[in-house]
């Protein structure tokens, strides 16, 4: 399996990941990517900014990713806790992988793809947020020796558990 950066010509295999991860989230209760987020001018953007990742599994695109190393405007203030790492570190955001593909570790593969990325470049923690209510990612963040370290507030207010992973 590989991690590569997506291409505009992965557009509709990343959104029908988004689709079924949101649907799948749906299922929960949980009102996390119910209201059109992340829609395809996010993907696209991801995209052109370099920033979209895609999974490959056996050539097929099996998950996705947005990994920023240029930081993250919501990750400036944090409360009830502390971030662990200094000021270099990547962001994580729109983890998802196709449903059909599900217990395969496929999620915990990009992690680990993602942390050799920062390895590679010299960055030393990765930094991710998820809804309260998404115990599968939590679970998937614990799993993968992900540190809950305080609250964040999106622009939008919405309130997220944040993480990170020293390297």
């Amino acid at each position: 399996m590989i991690l590569r950066k997506a291409t505009i010509a992965d557009i509709h295999a990343i959104m029908d990941i988004i689709g079924r991860a949101q649907a799948s989230i749906k299922k929960l209760n949980i009102d996390q990517w119910q209201d059109g987020y992340p829609g395809k001018q996010i993907i696209e953007k991801d995209i052109e900014d370099g920033n979209s990742y895609v999974l490959l599994k056996d050539n097929k695109i099996v998950g996705t990713a947005a990994i920023l190393f240029d930081g993250e405007k919501n990750y400036e203030a944090i409360y009830e806790g502390r971030w662990l790492g200094g000021d270099k570190y990547a962001a994580m955001h729109r983890v998802a992988v196709n449903s059909q593909f599900r217990r395969l570790g496929l999620a915990s593969k990009i992690f680990q793809e993602a942390e050799k990325m920062c390895l590679k470049r010299g960055v030393s923690s990765v930094r991710i947020d998820t809804h309260e209510g998404n115990s599968p990612m939590q679970g998937l963040l614990k799993k993968n020796k992900y540190n809950y370290c305080g609250i964040i507030y999106l622009e939008d207010g919405s309130k997220r558990l944040a993480f990170e992973k020293l390297l």
